[in-house]
């Protein structure tokens, strides 16, 4: 790896928002899905969530392009927990909702932990989701159409947040835990010994500044003597 690529690969990792997330309702299309989680990502995502009674879900190549390695999809079979959950982690949730409650989406303070719900596109967002979101928003429209496409809607919501954000220089502090960061930046750098890691259940060897693989800690098991070799010779990854 060249030192521009790590370079750029630090520097994402230093801006990503842990607290500000989307929550897709009812998810039957994955594209839908990955087209939300390419903005999502755009602006420092690291997660996107499915509400969904999918037996999985994951992005995409078609749709998701190169972002599927970059940000995680959490599956959820219930809205009711789903967003409790969020609630006691201390998010706000913003349903993306046209109601007589609906507020201007410019109006919303995304600089706090922030969960936006949207719904599919057929839909949208459900009655009890409604209920349960601390704010319902709105898109203003001059002409006839009254709702926009999700991924659209969902791009034009994240902006604003990362217009907010930025301006608060939220962007310039790092958000991410060390443990999740050296976890992030091992996985960018090395992702066919995190892959094999992640299969043996084994913890990740430990890295120095520059994304180098330090010598095996004592009882790590991640190196050529547990076979890594030999595994990826046989692996298709």
């Amino acid at each position: 790896m060249t030192p521009e690529r790590l370079a750029t690969i630090k520097a994402s990792l230093d801006r990503r928002q842990t607290d500000l997330t989307v929550v897709m309702e009812n998810v039957r299309k994955p594209h839908n899905l990955a087209a939300v989680a390419r903005t999502l990502e755009a602006v420092g995502g690291l997660e996107i969530h499915a509400i969904t009674a999918l037996t999985s879900i994951r992005l995409t190549q078609m749709s998701a392009g190169g972002i599927r390695k970059w940000i995680k999809v959490s599956k959820h079979l219930s809205t009711e927990q789903s967003l409790n959950d969020f609630k006691q982690q201390g998010f706000q949730v913003i349903a993306t909702s046209l109601n007589e409650n609906s507020k201007d989406f410019r109006e919303i303070d995304y600089t706090r932990p922030t969960v936006i719900l949207v719904g599919e596109e057929l839909e949208g967002i459900s009655e009890q989701a409604i209920e349960m979101a601390d704010e319902s928003i709105t898109i203003p429209m001059a002409g006839m159409v009254q709702s926009l496409n999700v991924s659209v809607a969902s791009a034009l919501v994240l902006y604003e947040a990362y217009r907010q954000r930025s301006a608060a220089g939220m962007y310039d502090q790092r958000s991410l835990d060390d443990e999740t960061y050296k976890a992030l930046l091992f996985e960018a750098c090395h992702p066919r010994i995190a892959y094999y890691c992640q299969q043996k259940s084994i913890p990740y060897p430990a890295i120095d500044e520059n994304a180098e693989i330090l010598e095996p800690v004592a009882g790590s098991k991640c190196g050529a003597d547990d076979g890594f070799g030999e595994w990826l010779k046989k692996s298709r990854f």
